[in-house]
């Protein structure tokens, strides 16, 4: 931590006392107690950002984005050391997934370079680069988002879900009944969310937990009525619960309209990482977010337009307790 980042952190530090975090079910009681002394009151969102992230161009500078990702768990984390975090999400002989979001190819998909630097990480932390798979839906889309697919050993991995196939038998929370890759069953032991900040013309918003769509057989079941409670039921699915550790939500670009797909005259360039183990808070931070984007571009707020994000609350409620979405109880720190 710089010197000029030091004050922010010891304050918001001073204000942290223990709480709940969205981790699987035999982690909780491990994780709260290691960090005790730094967990919030309510939920905790770190976002940093850094304005020359791309240099003079309009490529991400791979060195500043590993600084930025340094910067935001370091930060999350409370740790002065870049793999202390790490080493607490995942250990050596795990096999680590990297769920990206890459439906609407380069122009809108989680950024490569973000995704190199957190499998650099893992490997510092003393994950075997095998033992790293960076994934989504199809190996097609992987591509079309530039990511270059491989299961040679020695290397990290790159695959889609088409490539093993899905469950034969499926999982089922509330409205949801599906199958799920068997990437997520069967391949790896953690994920790691990392997800890209968009506008939804269904859901309203995506980034944390509608992310989770790209791991089940039959998402476009689960569209209708804004993809409520779709998105909340999902991620109550058993192996999603117990597997997903954490999110690294990239917002080194985002869309504030015309989402999912890209449509280059609604992205805007946050360069920024938006981190924290709680989904339901990092989607309405992220909400807040595209909701101001909207009005710089007098665009009627998502409420008006009928397609605010509903499955917050439901994400929220007394049949899922999946994070919080009270404002009052959300920490967002930007860094």
């Amino acid at each position: 931590m710089s010197t000029k980042q030091a004050p922010n952190r010891r304050e918001f530090l001073k204000t942290c006392v223990a709480g709940t975090v969205a981790l699987g079910a035999g982690d909780v009681l491990a994780f709260a107690e290691k960090f005790k002394p730094a967990m919030p009151a309510g939920s905790r969102v770190v976002i940093a950002r850094d304005a020359m992230l791309r240099g003079s161009g309009s490529d991400v500078d791979p060195q500043r984005m590993a600084a930025l990702l340094d910067r935001a768990m370091q930060t999350w984390f409370g740790s002065n050391n870049p793999l202390e975090p790490w080493k607490h999400l995942v250990r050596p002989g795990q096999v680590v997934g990297l769920k990206v979001n890459t439906i609407a190819g380069r122009g809108l998909s989680t950024n490569t370079i973000l995704v190199e630097a957190i499998a650099q990480r893992l490997q510092q932390a003393g994950i075997r680069p095998y033992d790293v798979v960076i994934w989504d839906r199809t190996g097609r889309e992987l591509e079309r988002a530039g990511f270059h697919l491989s299961s040679a050993a020695g290397m990290v991995r790159c695959t889609g879900s088409d490539a093993v196939g899905y469950e034969d038998t499926p999982e089922a929370y509330g409205s949801v009944r599906c199958c799920l890759s068997r990437i997520l069953t069967r391949t790896c032991d953690v994920i790691l969310n990392v997800p890209l900040l968009k506008d939804h013309g269904g859901a309203g918003v995506t980034l944390s937990m509608k992310n989770m769509y790209g791991v089940i057989n039959n998402p476009h079941d689960y569209h209708g009525d804004g993809c409520n409670p779709g998105v909340a039921d999902v991620n109550m699915l058993p192996t999603i619960r117990k597997k997903v550790r954490f999110t690294i939500g990239d917002a080194t670009s985002a869309c504030y309209h015309g989402g999912p797909l890209y449509k280059p005259e609604y992205v805007w360039r946050p360069d920024s990482l938006m981190v924290g183990s709680d989904p339901v808070a990092l989607d309405h931070t992220a909400w807040q977010i595209i909701e101001r984007k909207r009005a710089e571009h007098g665009l009627k707020t998502l409420e008006a337009e009928g397609r605010a994000p509903r499955y917050l609350a439901t994400a929220a409620d007394a049949g899922h307790r999946l994070g919080s979405n009270d404002p009052k109880r959300i920490s967002v720190l930007e860094v």
